[in-house]
């Protein structure tokens, strides 16, 4: 069995800095990549509320990113937004040796 089965390479661990998202594109998707107390986060880099492509610029605090645009909330763990409401997908993360590796998956549209 592979051992990156379902999990690409997006990065070095040792080139993220502290609570400072980076962008990346895994397969035509557009996520975020947080290091917050030496743990790895990925989230959808789209913003529900105006679509906006920033997340990986917002600030952290709390294991919480907020949308630099509107200040929009995203927990790091779940990308769910206050109460538990859905906000943005969150991705699986594998740390292997110094790579960081993250499993997506296409959001599949149902017209």
């Amino acid at each position: 069995m592979n051992e990156l089965d379902g999990f690409s390479k997006v990065c070095k661990y040792s080139a993220l800095e502290e609570k400072i998202g980076k962008r990346f594109f895994v397969d035509d998707v557009e996520i975020a990549v947080f290091k917050v107390d030496g743990k790895v986060y990925a989230l959808n880099n789209i913003c529900p509320h105006q679509k906006s492509h920033i997340i990986y610029d917002g600030s952290i605090e709390e294991k919480k990113v907020t949308c630099p645009a509107h200040g929009w909330q995203f927990d790091l763990k779940t990308g769910n937004l206050a109460q538990g409401r859905k906000g943005l997908d969150s991705y699986e993360v594998k740390i292997v040796g110094d790579d960081v590796c993250i499993k997506v998956f296409k959001k599949v549209l149902k017209w």
